[in-house]
C-alpha cells in the first residue's frame, strides 16, 4: 500500500468507531453451522454504522430473498465509491480515494451529502449488469433508518441520504421509517449499555428505547413481546467454513436459535452486522446479548446471525467492508464479505 493510500485509510478507520476497551470473548468450542430448513425468503438484516453500510449493500445485492433492513448510522449504497475509483479502478489507489469519500462524504459532510441519485445509478449499472438482485425487488422491503441526535461519526445528511436512496428507487413511503431520537454513535436499548448519548464502547446505550424490537417489528409486523429468560440457545460456529483466509472474517460468529426453530424448519433469518470495534474479539459478548435481538427473536421464531469481522493489518478496528479494502468488487453478490454471509444464510436454509 502507497504512503498516501496508508494515510487515508488511517484517517477514515478511527473515526469509524471510537477505541474500544477490549473485553475478551467468552471461552467456547466452535460448532459447526446448523442446517435448519429456514425460510430465506423471509432474511432480513441491520447493522449499526459499517454494520449498516454493509447491511445497505447486503440488501440490495440480494433484494430477491431480504425482506427489510434496519440502518442505524448508514449511509446510501455504494456511497464510498468515488468517481475516480470507477475511473482508474486500480487498488491500493482507488481504495484510497475511496477511503477519503467515506470519510469527508459518508461520515462527515465536507465534501458535501452524499448523492443519492449517484447511488441509485450505480445500483442500477450493476443490476443490469447481474451484479446484484434486480431492484424491482428491494421496492417492497420494509426499511428502518435510525439517526441519533449526539451522532458525530455519521451524521444526520448521511442518514437522510440513505433515506432518499430508497424512495427514489422506488420503495413506497410507507415502507420507511426515520427515528430521529437522542442517541450517540450506538445501538439503543431499553437497558444496558453505556449512558444514552455516548459514542463509546461498547456502543450499546441505555435510552429506554428497544431498537432491536423497533426494528424487528418495522420489518415483520407486530410481534409476540419478550418473556424473561431465553429458551433458546447461543450458538458459537466456525466461520471459515465459510470465508477465505483474505475476506476479513474471524474464525468464529455466532448465532441464536430459538427452541422452535431446532424442532421445526420455517424459521425466518435476520442478520446483524456490528459496528467498527464492536466484534466479539474487541468486545466480548456484550452487544450480542445486551442488543436485545434474541430476546424478541426466543418468541418470533426468528433465527438471528451474528457474522463477525476480526482486525487485521489492513482493516485494524475490525470494520465491515463498505469501501473497498477486500477489493474493488465489494458492492455485488460476488464481493467477498457479501458472499460469506449469504453462504451462511443458505446454510441456515438448508433441509436438517
Amino acid at each position: 500500500m502507497t504512503r498516501r493510500a496508508s494515510l487515508l485509510v488511517a484517517a477514515l478507520l478511527p473515526l469509524l468507531c471510537a477505541a474500544a476497551a477490549v473485553l475478551p470473548a467468552r471461552s467456547s468450542v466452535a460448532e459447526s453451522l446448523p442446517n435448519l430448513g429456514a425460510n430465506i425468503k423471509q432474511s432480513s438484516v441491520s447493522g449499526l454504522s459499517s454494520g449498516a453500510f454493509m447491511a445497505v449493500q447486503l440488501e440490495v445485492a440480494h433484494a430477491s430473498d431480504i425482506v427489510g433492513a434496519g440502518i442505524v448510522a448508514g449511509g446510501p449504497y455504494a456511497c464510498a465509491e468515488s468517481a475516480s475509483a470507477q475511473a482508474f479502478p486500480f487498488w491500493p489507489t482507488a481504495v484510497a480515494q475511496n477511503a477519503a469519500q467515506a470519510l469527508y462524504r459518508c461520515m462527515k459532510t465536507d465534501w458535501g451529502a452524499p448523492d443519492p441519485a449517484a447511488s441509485v445509478k450505480r445500483a442500477k449499472e450493476l443490476a443490469a449488469a447481474g451484479d446484484i438482485d434486480p431492484l424491482d425487488d428491494v421496492k417492497d422491503d420494509n426499511v428502518y433508518l435510525f439517526s441519533g441526535n449526539e451522532d458525530a461519526t455519521v451524521t444526520r445528511p448521511v442518514v437522510e441520504a440513505a433515506k432518499r436512496f430508497f424512495e427514489e428507487i422506488g420503495v413506497e413511503p410507507g415502507n420507511i421509517t426515520f427515528v430521529e431520537r437522542q442517541g450517540g454513535h450506538a445501538f439503543l436499548t431499553e437497558e444496558g449499555g453505556a449512558a444514552c448519548g455516548i459514542s463509546a464502547a461498547p456502543y450499546v446505550s441505555d435510552c429506554d428505547y428497544d431498537q432491536a424490537k423497533a426494528i424487528l417489528s418495522w420489518i415483520y409486523g407486530p410481534l409476540t413481546p419478550p418473556t424473561p429468560g431465553l429458551e433458546g440457545r447461543f450458538i458459537v460456529f466456525n466461520q471459515s467454513d465459510f470465508s477465505g483466509p483474505s475476506d476479513g472474517f474471524a474464525d468464529e460468529g455466532m448465532i441464536f436459535v430459538p427452541e422452535g426453530c431446532a424442532d421445526e424448519p420455517g424459521c425466518r433469518i435476520h442478520i446483524v452486522l456490528h459496528g467498527c470495534e464492536q466484534s466479539r474479539e474487541e468486545i466480548g459478548d456484550t452487544f450480542i446479548m445486551e442488543s436485545g435481538f434474541a430476546d424478541v427473536a426466543d418468541e418470533n421464531r426468528l433465527i438471528v446471525l451474528f457474522p463477525q469481522i476480526e482486525a487485521s493489518t489492513l482493516n485494524p478496528h475490525g470494520c465491515w467492508d463498505w469501501w473497498g479494502y477486500t477489493g474493488l468488487d465489494y458492492l455485488g453478490r460476488d464481493a467477498p464479505q457479501i458472499r460469506a454471509i449469504w453462504s451462511m444464510v443458505e446454510h441456515l436454509s438448508s433441509k436438517p
